[in-house]
């Protein structure tokens, strides 16, 4: 199993202490006769390594209760390695323990260096630890204590015994201290990065958390959505299915009852199978426009013909019927319709038609489609009797029709408008105004 680099230190830390005094102890026997050290002194510097023995033993003790970890036996789970951008959570925090384990550990480094400098392997580690268990403020002074000894070792033992050795160990001192600060500097800034490496990273995991709770509330809001669509495809798909029975079947039904009761009230047989063939004539053409808008298909007078045609033709045939003088008059350059916008114009002149046959009681109409543009106008004007636009909407709501409300909504479906201009005893003018879209 891999480890990484910060793991390696997170264990060196922890073994390094031991590793480097047994290492040193090693040494420090084999040369014991080279540095000429007397059995007294190697009896002390025994006891003395005993002693950094037992204090990095109640050391590791007391690290382990203050951070509540426990040491693992073994190699860790990744899953319960430490996190390695947090060496605290190991080291402890830097307090007066710690300064006081530092500054012990050190002292008695420095008394082993003095009796044998290869114990000098083992006071090294000063510089490693040094701002893990220091405070920021002390941090420099314990890494140029742990020079001093570095530098007395070096130079061949503490005290310097005479010019040339105290020469080499200023020289030996300035090297160390400069190399201990910088590798300190470097370290600290590599601490910082590493808390700056936590802190986004936490960041990170809080702005995961808060897109995610975002993500699900998309996808309950976009759910919520798709049902009020649905909704709404529903109202509106019976809103143009009621339009198209109100102007196709509705009508037609109005027009053959027209019929039949002219034939009833007429002794006439020739006139009568005239109004009998017409009314048949209407209910096939009731029932054609009926199948094509349950299809959602264009009305059967665009089938073949563009819209001017087409209302040429159905403006000649009301006339026909209603016995209604009626001009159809065509303004502005032809131009292809869309098939929604033609269908939508040509139901709206027939419905202002269907209106003025049964209410406005007028001799003459007009209608105008006029081109202008980018926009498409369709007038529907009669001579009859008119009336007050306030009453429109009771009269409407009584009837259970669509009238002019229907036109209305047939023109904003296409974002277009329509307006009324009338008076008791003036006549009547609707006007449909819609944004001229070309043939696809």
């Amino acid at each position: 199993m891999t480890t990484t680099v910060e793991e390696r230190w997170l264990q060196f830390f922890r073994w390094g202490p031991y590793g480097l005094l047994t290492v040193a102890a090693i040494l420090a026997a084999t040369a014991a006769d080279a540095v000429s050290m007397s059995r007294a002194e190697t009896t002390v510097a025994a006891g003395l390594a005993a002693a950094v023995l037992a204090l990095q033993i109640g050391w590791d003790i007391h690290r382990r209760h203050a951070t509540g970890r426990q040491e693992p036996e073994g190699e860790p789970a990744a899953a319960e390695r430490p996190d390695p951008t947090a060496l605290t959570d190991v080291l402890g925090t830097p307090g007066p323990a710690s300064i006081a384990y530092f500054t012990l550990r050190t002292v008695l480094a420095f008394a082993l260096t003095w009796l044998n400098p290869f114990f000098s392997v083992f006071a090294c580690i000063g510089f490693f630890d040094a701002a893990h268990l220091l405070p920021r403020r002390l941090v420099r002074a314990g890494l140029l204590v742990t020079a001093v000894i570095m530098a007395g070792a070096q130079s061949g033992g503490l005290p310097p015994t005479s010019l040339v050795t105290w020469v080499a160990f200023g020289g030996l001192f300035a090297l160390n201290a400069c190399l201990a600060v910088v590798f300190s500097h470097l370290g600290t800034k590599e601490a910082e990065k590493a808390a700056e490496r936590a802190a986004t990273i936490t960041e990170l995991a809080r702005t995961n958390a808060r897109l995610e709770q975002a993500l699900a509330e998309n996808a309950a809001l976009q759910a919520q959505l798709l049902l009020q669509a649905r909704e709404a495809g529903v109202a509106d798909e019976r809103r143009r299915l009621a339009a198209e029975i109100h102007d196709t079947i509705a009508q037609g039904l109005t027009g053959i009852i027209a019929q039949l009761q002219v034939v009833t009230l007429t002794p006439d047989p020739g006139v009568a199978r005239v109004h009998l063939q017409r009314a048949a004539d209407l209910a096939r053409h009731s029932l054609g426009e009926a199948r094509r808008s349950v299809q959602n298909l264009s009305p059967v007078a665009l089938e073949h013909d563009t819209l001017p045609e087409a209302l040429k033709k159905t403006v000649a045939t009301w006339s026909e019927r209603t016995g209604i003088t009626t001009r159809f008059t065509v303004t502005g350059t032809e131009e292809p319709l869309h098939d929604e916008l033609a269908a939508t114009l040509l139901r709206i002149a027939q419905e202002a038609l269907a209106n003025a046959e049964r209410h406005s009681g007028a001799s003459r109409a007009g209608v105008t489609l006029s081109y202008m543009g980018d926009e498409i106008t369709l007038d529907v004007r009669d001579d009859g009797r008119g009336f007050d636009p306030g009453s429109v909407p009771a009269r409407t709501a009584g009837g259970g029709g669509f009238g002019l409300d229907g036109m209305r909504a047939r023109a904003e479906r296409l974002a277009g408008c329509v307006t009324l201009e009338t008076a008791p005893g003036e006549g009547t003018a609707i006007s449909a105004r819609v944004p001229l879209v070309h043939h696809e």
